[in-house]
């Protein structure tokens, strides 16, 4: 086994980026050696779905927790931003530094990283390892040369003529522009992790992979546009780790079931929610709600009534069939499972790239757009009664299942640029 050639995958320890990482592992470990990049938690949680790696940042998972998971919502708000990339820059040094060391040691044949780790890529190619970035949200690529509708922008949908297109030249100006002057206020730190500038002479976004950008996203969902040269979507990367969770959920016979879940973030937000769907339980006694906090580890605020329960985490590879309908913020991990199991889904984004998500759900028709969490109960009533939506989602998982295996997709392109295959 050791002559195998060896494969890097990096990511952070939260669940929408470490578990595509983890996926792409499970498939590639059939034909190579693999080793997983993270924290101390991120290692845990990758052990624990049965990979081995490297953790680095020793004693900072409360740290990067503190910086994603702040008392409100960042959104496009460009101040949030600005101050969660200072925060992210005093650790990335660090991080650099133990990743140059382990590759002054021990290189890889290739590294795969999220692409929230941008600042591995300089240290991969210092090293002369070839640099791929796994992206799980590809709708945040920026189109080509400004020719597509853009992201972060509070979830704009496409707009046809004349007037769509120069209103999404005008989006996507705007956030290049911020992204300059950003990096401008940091250029002297961008420079040393190896990044001096945000994009490269081809227009193309210095953060990711100039050779091969996974986009984890099925063509079918994304809007039309240009792709950088080295995009290519494979299709997402749809992984729960083994592990317990929704011990003593109760399914009702003869009743219908909804499934709540706003992933690993958004500890703020929740209560919140948590209270709205209790409302809406009550409002609604022939339907049962089933409230997940996300929380692998376990810990949770438990609370049941007649037909709402709240629990720590609900493992959606195990549950997800025995659900009417689902509840979600657009996250990436619980939107392609819905589609993957034809669930329909009611969708209420709260920060970051959940907006975009949640436009191109409604934009397929697969999924219902919830504005306040006051409307609750009438979005469930209106999505369980609605034929459509169930026969949409019927139909896009079927044609998805039909296409090749992300997995695959992953494998042939690694095979192809190693050049060896493994036995």
């Amino acid at each position: 086994m050791n002559n195998l050639p060896l494969i890097d995958l990096a990511a952070p320890p939260f669940c929408g980026h470490l578990h595509p990482i983890l996926g792409i592992a499970r498939r590639l470990s059939r034909e190579y050696r693999v080793r997983v990049i993270s924290t101390e938690l991120g290692l845990t949680r990758a052990r624990a779905a049965g990979f081995d790696g490297i953790a680095v940042m020793a004693g900072c998972d409360d740290e990067i927790a503190r910086i994603v998971g702040g008392p409100r919502a960042t959104r496009s708000n460009p101040f949030a931003l600005h101050a969660q990339l200072r925060a992210n820059l005093r650790l990335m040094t660090r991080f650099r530094d133990e990743v140059t060391a382990l590759y002054q040691r021990e290189p890889p044949d290739l590294l795969i990283a999220d692409l929230t780790l941008p600042f591995i890529g300089p240290v991969a190619r210092a090293s002369g390892v070839p640099w791929w970035t796994s992206h799980p949200a590809p709708c945040a690529v920026e189109p080509w040369h400004g020719d597509g509708t853009p992201a972060y922008l509070g979830g704009w949908s496409p707009r046809p003529g004349l007037l769509g297109a120069w209103r999404d030249r005008a989006g996507n100006g705007i956030i290049r522009l911020f992204k300059r002057a950003v990096h401008a206020l940091h250029r002297r730190q961008f420079a040393e992790l190896g990044l001096p500038h945000v994009y490269r002479p081809d227009g193309t976004e210095a953060a990711y992979s100039p050779e091969c950008v996974l986009g984890l996203a099925w063509p079918e969902l994304e809007f039309a546009r240009r792709w950088p040269p080295a995009c290519q979507l494979v299709g997402p990367m749809v992984f729960t780790p083994p592990g317990r969770g929704g011990e003593g959920l109760a399914f009702v016979p003869g009743k219908r079931h909804v499934l709540v879940t706003f992933g690993t973030h958004s500890e703020w937000f929740k209560d919140r929610v948590a209270d709205a769907v209790r409302r809406a339980a009550e409002a609604l006694p022939e339907v049962v709600f089933h409230f997940s906090d996300g929380r692998p580890e376990g810990g949770t605020k438990t609370a049941a009534t007649a037909n709402f329960q709240r629990v720590a985490y609900v493992p959606y590879d195990d549950y997800l069939p025995r659900y009417d309908l689902v509840i979600h913020h657009g996250g990436t991990g619980i939107l392609y499972a819905c589609l993957r199991h034809g669930k329909p889904a009611v969708v209420f984004p709260v920060d970051y790239d959940q907006f975009d998500q949640a436009a191109r759900l409604a934009h397929a028709g697969v999924a219902r757009r919830l504005r306040t969490l006051a409307g609750l109960a009438d979005a469930v009533r209106a999505a369980l009664s609605d034929d459509g939506l169930r026969e949409r989602c019927a139909s896009f998982q079927a044609t998805t299942a039909a296409s090749e295996p992300p997995e695959e997709c992953v494998a042939a392109l690694v095979r192809s640029r190693l050049g060896t295959r493994g036995a």
